[in-house]
């Protein structure tokens, strides 16, 4: 059993593998878009069932404005990259909720909700591009999908440990140390580098919609101010903290412009 269980970690590691085409590297994916996207749409739907969305107001239609006009930015660059028909199986949705948390968010296939609360943190319509953009590219890079793969993979290890370890004891000192360390040193670490990833790719697709990246540093400086500087330390949070995110953004704004350039965009809103 102990050697199945090992063989069964290794086997996906090496199998389970996709191409992401914003970054050229190799990322664990268990699961194929058509058993993922089904899910996330049912569940999409459910919310929305039951929280409140608004509709036909200025803010509701200009983020459904926003979020086609990136959409249609990252299938541009997309086709240009030599990847046409990467969207087909996306059914991108944008919806406004009403709910004071200071949150956005995208489910796989393309899935997208504002809260009301972010939009005082927005302010404008290139600040909604700032945040679509990101939840756009965790859509585009399939991060909900390497989440539940990497969550698996740490399930598995937790059994082949608990399988493997006979005395009750050292098998109890196993599992209070793997669930530290496996939380702390593999999977934190792996969402800020989603968060990361999506703030990169989010900032180069909103160049190319013709939304000034430069924004994006500004945003996450009110967002600072808003949070009043209390945070927990970088490595305990999924997120990176807001003084990382800004430098990152100031420092890759000026690439954004220069690849939008490539695309005709040498002006931003």
């Amino acid at each position: 059993m102990k050697k199945i269980s090992l063989t069964l970690l290794v086997f996906l590691a090496v199998v389970a593998c996709k191409t992401n085409p914003f970054t050229g590297k190799k990322v664990l994916n268990f699961y194929p878009n058509s058993q993922i996207f089904p899910m996330a749409f049912a569940q999409y739907d459910q919310f929305l069932n039951e929280n409140k969305v608004i509709t036909g107001t200025s803010d509701a239609v200009m983020i459904t404005n926003v979020g086609q006009r990136i959409s249609s930015a990252a299938e541009r660059w997309l086709n240009a990259n030599g990847y046409a028909g990467y969207l087909k199986d996306y059914k991108w949705e944008y919806n406004l909720v009403n709910d004071e948390t200071v949150n956005a968010w995208c489910m796989p296939g393309g899935k997208i909700v504002f809260y009301t609360g972010i939009l005082p943190i927005t302010q404008t319509e290139t600040g909604v591009a700032v945040v679509m953009g990101h939840e756009v590219a965790h859509a585009l890079a399939d991060h909900g999908a390497q989440r539940m793969s990497a969550g698996t993979l740490q399930q598995l290890g937790a059994v082949a440990g608990n399988i493997a370890i006979q005395d009750p004891q050292k098998r109890n000192m196993f599992n209070q140390a793997y669930g530290i360390g496996s939380t702390v040193g593999l999977m934190l670490p792996f969402s800020r580098s989603h968060e990361t990833e999506a703030d990169r790719i989010g900032l180069q697709i909103m160049a190319i919609a013709g939304y000034n990246p430069d924004e994006a540093a500004n945003l996450w400086r009110r967002m600072k101010a808003k949070s009043g500087g209390q945070a927990p330390p970088e490595f305990l949070s999924t997120h990176p903290s807001n003084d990382t995110r800004i430098n990152n953004l100031t420092a890759w704004a000026p690439l954004a412009k220069q690849e939008a350039a490539k695309y005709g965009v040498t002006s931003f809103k």
